[in-house]
């Protein structure tokens, strides 16, 4: 019997973008449009009735726009949605705000509103259809703009013993698809004193990870910054790798760590790497560590956690029960090197406990 077929809506002002991301999805065999719908308003009724597993949604559109669209869907009509926006300053921040909406992720379009040249992201829009299919839509909380530090008692989670060789020298964090909420709520959790620097790598494309940083920096304690090219990494900063550019952590001579950018090609189709990131500091900081890989798909980090382990870091994961798409994790904790596989809401207090040692 065939598997049933991933049923989607279409949900774009422009007649033209309607056609070519129908025709783009309906390509692949594992995906049906079911319907498309020319403004906010029109998909919400369509939502309703139709009750698509996955719908692409246009930010910038008339009536009633993509950020609002989706607000009322979380609320109304659950659904995993894929924001579809323009690369432009505006689009890339009202994106940010989506995410933190609950849309699973967004896909850019190449050249503006109006992008002839849409197929180029073909394989990047069919996977990420494909992902959200899978997606786990809960409840959506809002962040305290400064949050109280976290302190409760410690639990005996560890579902295997680490090998931490001294105290924890950096905060390494590896994230995809849902990550961009994932990283709110870890980040937002931690104080303005964390005593350590975090380097961080989302996936996601140029131009959209400077303003996805300046967003965690508003609602953070911490101070959260887009990576360059030889920054010092400081206690209570967090650094996000930029899109289209692989970071690494690189050891000066006084001890202290700043980052490094490189222009190498993808790996496992992802630029930003996760295993890229984890391996430079495997190598320059050694086991001193504590690895956290959170909701994703793939298994982009899970080479550089092992490498992390070998070396004696402590790695936390996040638990499927939460994980929007439950496959970087599960790939980490097949490999048999978590030592604290955890829901969201727990892995900023495992963080505090890995820190104090």
């Amino acid at each position: 019997m065939p598997a049933r077929k991933i049923r989607v809506l279409v949900v774009d002002d422009s007649a033209f973008m309607r056609k070519i991301i129908s025709d783009i999805l309906s390509s692949d065999v594992r995906i049906e449009v079911i319907g498309t719908a020319r403004d906010g308003e029109d998909a919400c009724v369509k939502v309703a009735s139709l009750q698509p597993d996955v719908v692409t949604l246009d930010v910038e559109m008339p009536k009633k726009d993509g950020l609002a669209t989706l607000e009322y869907l979380m609320r109304m009509t659950p659904v995993p949605v894929i924001m579809v926006s323009s690369l432009t300053q505006e689009g890339a921040q009202v994106t940010m705000k989506a995410l933190s909406a609950g849309a699973v992720d967004f896909i850019a379009k190449p050249s503006g509103h109006i992008s002839l040249n849409m197929k180029d992201v073909t394989a990047d829009l069919v996977a990420k259809v494909v992902a959200a299919s899978t997606a786990r839509i809960g409840p959506i909380r809002a962040v305290e703009e400064r949050p109280p530090v976290v302190v409760s008692p410690p639990r005996e989670a560890s579902v295997r013993p680490a090998l931490q060789k001294g105290r924890p020298a950096i905060v390494a964090i590896a994230a995809s698809t849902g990550g961009p909420r994932a990283l709110q709520h870890v980040l937002s959790q931690l104080p303005g004193t964390f005593p350590l620097p975090i380097v961080v790598v989302q996936h996601m494309p140029k131009d959209f990870t400077g303003s996805f940083a300046n967003r965690l920096d508003s609602i953070s304690a911490l101070h959260i910054m887009e990576g360059s090219e030889s920054l010092d990494l400081q206690p209570g900063m967090a650094v996000i790798a930029p899109g289209g550019y692989h970071m690494l952590v690189r050891r000066k001579l006084s001890g202290t760590y700043y980052c490094s950018l490189s222009d190498m090609p993808p790996l496992l189709s992802v630029k930003p790497s996760a295993n890229i990131l984890f391996l430079s500091v495997a190598d320059e900081v050694g086991g001193n560590v504590i690895g956290v890989i959170l909701t994703g798909m793939g298994r982009d980090g899970t080479d550089g956690a092992i490498a992390l382990h070998a070396k004696g870091a402590h790695i936390i994961a996040e638990s499927q029960e939460t994980c929007v798409v439950y496959g970087m994790p599960k790939a980490a904790a097949e490999a048999g090197i978590v030592h604290e596989l955890l829901p969201l809401h727990e892995i900023p207090e495992a963080i505090m406990r890995a820190v104090r040692g």
